[in-house]
């Protein structure tokens, strides 16, 4: 069945810089805000776009992933007509086989595109956390005639250095793109929502294919080739929340925003609701002597200690005496009794032992920094692991 538009949602990357997190999981496939993974953003605003086609380009450790989307039925994505299609690499007749880069991961999916015949494809990453209408930036797309839409949003200036930066016209036609500029001309920073009329970006994407110097990547390859060919390129400002959660900073930056007033990131928003497949659990337990203040405590939860300013997901546990500040535990996790939890993130199954200290508040003072415990580690009993560090399964700690 032909499709006006299909999004095309790449979510195979490694995540290296969410270092223990991701050891056994790809990125998008991250717990984050109580009941939703990071993936569940780009799906969500897929269907509250109207986009009813997604093909989920995986790689690194793809089985949790996999299985989390499974049929797509809670984004409503289980469709006879399209729906959402996990798009693993391959080995083709051609002998190619991991996808080498963004570009080379549509490329390797071009039958797949073909499949639908759509006029548009809406390119994704499955590591932001924000509310887009994708409907709007399409509506922008074609009323501009334009070959490429790039969502971009104003960063400080003293920031601008770290982004990939367009320049633009009156018009907001794309002029010039630098990949993080040492000293950019423009503060429009972009997003890695892209936009593309598919009967040109097929051919740039073959025409890249057959470069053997190319990286295969839209930020480095395709995006100049189509500015050096002259192909109209247009930027589509937004101004909402938006955070690219990959550091383990960003990670707790962003759970942080979603429990404050005012940041923009309101997950309750009932005109835009995040989808999730939630687990079946019982609603949450607190018990007569626990103490939870402006802390998310999803499902499943028993709480008899503390929980302030914190992100409690689906089947965590706070022991009598624990005392959580400022953290996030993932689900399942476990913090024993008496056991203190500070500035930190704690790993999916991970149980902290009685009286154990993680992570510390903040004093001013140097080496400070998010603590994170990895998951499934079973941290021993009156355990001390300092502000700033890192501990996975093995017990292996390392300073971030």
């Amino acid at each position: 069945m032909k499709k006006e538009c299909i999004a095309m949602l790449l979510a195979g990357g490694q995540g290296s810089r969410l270092y223990v997190l991701t050891e056994n999981m790809a990125k998008p496939a991250v717990p984050f805000g109580g009941k939703n993974r990071i993936i569940d953003f780009p799906l969500s605003n897929c269907t509250n776009a109207g986009i009813d086609t997604v093909g989920v380009l995986t790689q690194y450790r793809p089985l949790e992933l996999n299985s989390y989307i499974g049929s797509g039925q809670p984004w409503d994505l289980d469709r006879d007509d399209g729906g959402v299609h996990i798009l693993p690499p391959y080995q083709s007749a051609t002998g190619a086989s991991w996808y080498k880069g963004t570009a080379n991961a549509i490329y390797q999916n071009i039958g797949f595109v073909d499949m639908y015949d759509p006029d548009y494809v809406v390119v994704l990453s499955g590591d932001h956390i924000y509310k887009m209408d994708y409907a709007d930036m399409l509506a922008n797309h074609k009323r501009a005639g334009a070959a490429c839409t790039i969502s971009v949003m104003e960063v400080p200036w003293n920031e601008a250095s770290r982004f990939g930066i367009m320049s633009v016209n009156e018009a907001d036609e794309i002029t010039e793109f630098a990949e993080k500029p040492k000293e950019p001309k423009s503060n429009l920073a972009s997003m890695g929502i892209y936009v593309f009329t598919w009967s040109k970006l097929r051919e740039y994407l073959i025409a890249d294919e057959l470069d053997e110097t190319s990286d295969n990547d839209f930020g480095k390859n395709i995006i100049p080739a189509m500015l050096g060919k002259q192909e109209k390129m247009v930027a589509y400002r937004f101004a909402g929340y938006w955070k690219d959660v990959g550091t383990l900073d960003s990670l707790w930056d962003a759970n942080m925003d979603m429990l404050a007033t005012g940041s923009g990131l309101d997950l309750l928003e009932k005109d835009w609701p995040i989808y999730s497949r939630s687990a079946s659990a019982p609603p949450a337990f607190l018990g007569s002597e626990s103490h939870v203040e402006h802390s998310v405590v999803a499902r499943g939860c028993t709480v008899e200690g503390t929980a302030e300013n914190s992100v409690l997901s689906e089947g965590c546990t706070v022991g009598a005496g624990a005392d959580v500040q400022y953290s996030i535990l993932m689900p399942g996790a476990v913090v024993e009794k008496g056991a203190k939890v500070s500035y930190a993130i704690i790993g999916e199954k991970t149980r902290v032992g009685a009286n154990a200290v993680i992570g510390s508040i903040p004093d001013g003072g140097e080496g400070w920094g998010i603590t994170v415990v990895g998951p499934e580690t079973a941290v021993p009993a009156d355990y001390r692991l300092a502000a700033n560090h890192m501990l996975n399964r093995d017990l292996k700690e390392v300073a971030r």
